[in-house]
């Protein structure tokens, strides 16, 4: 029987850009972890990748293999359909969040990270619960700064 870790992601920003936050759950065998955070004026879209990062930055036991279910199709159609590939060769010129593809390509192994997309505030359990997270951490007081935004 293969073992793989699981990764459930959502972002949340509210006004879009405004305050945002991520959730992330990760789960193997009989271990569960949450993690979230929240920054003052961000996107939704920078959120549901800075949560996929995390999580891929969170697993210390890098020789799994790892399935991450997000509701995100910006993040799930660029890496599965290889846009950020293309954006790569051209250096993100003209591309959104460069920041954040080029930390989330320093920990991407196309050999063993899969990514499925999911259908946001729906049946499933897990990315429910990071919705919920995101949402919370969003509304925090005294939240940081997302430095690689740059519509401040």
């Amino acid at each position: 029987m293969e073992h793989f870790i699981e990764i459930y992601t959502d972002g949340a920003a509210s006004g879009n850009p405004g305050p945002g936050g991520f959730g992330v759950v990760l789960k193997f065998k009989n271990h569960r972890k949450e993690i979230s955070a929240g920054f003052k004026h961000t996107t939704n879209n920078r959120m549901e990748l800075m949560a996929v990062i995390v999580g891929l930055e969170s697993i210390t036991q890098n020789d799994l293999k790892v399935k991450v279910y997000s509701d995100s199709k910006y993040v799930v159609d660029s890496i599965n359909l290889k846009w950020v590939f293309g954006w790569r060769k051209i250096g993100f010129k003209n591309k959104a969040n460069p920041d954040l593809w080029q930390r989330f390509l320093s920990v991407y192994d196309a050999t063993k990270h899969e990514f499925h997309w999911v259908k946001g505030h729906a049946s499933n359990v897990e990315n429910n619960r990071c919705d919920a997270l995101a949402v919370a951490a969003s509304k925090k007081l005294h939240l940081p700064i997302d430095e690689g935004y740059l519509g401040k």
